[in-house]
């Protein structure tokens, strides 16, 4: 294999293992965030919703709380009236995605 290619190969399992790391940190950041004592990390899916009744179940006030908590803990700014916020918000995956590019800057 041409060394390029083992080193792009090597980029892409870094990355991969650093989304599961941020997958999970983020799981237990909303657990504790939201007061969720009774869901465990791995009750929640990556791509599963985090607001409405096919997911955690959280609701307009909780949004407000997560979204001030992720701008303590991680320096992400998500406004309000930006159509993209429900985007970023809608679960662990789309969360972790945010926090990756930021840090990325």
């Amino acid at each position: 294999m041409p060394a390029e290619c083992t080193y792009n190969a090597a980029l892409l399992r870094n990355h991969d293992i650093f989304m599961n790391d941020l997958h999970a940190e983020l799981k237990h950041f909303i657990i504790a965030t939201m007061n969720l004592e009774d869901i465990a990390p791995a009750d929640i899916g990556d791509d599963a919703p985090l607001f409405g009744d096919d997911g955690l179940g959280l609701d307009s006030i909780d949004a407000l709380e997560l979204v001030l908590a992720l701008k303590k803990q991680y320096g992400v700014v998500l406004e309000a009236n930006d159509e993209q916020t429900r985007g970023h918000l809608r679960s662990v995956a789309t969360l972790a995605a945010l926090i990756a590019a930021h840090r990325a800057g």
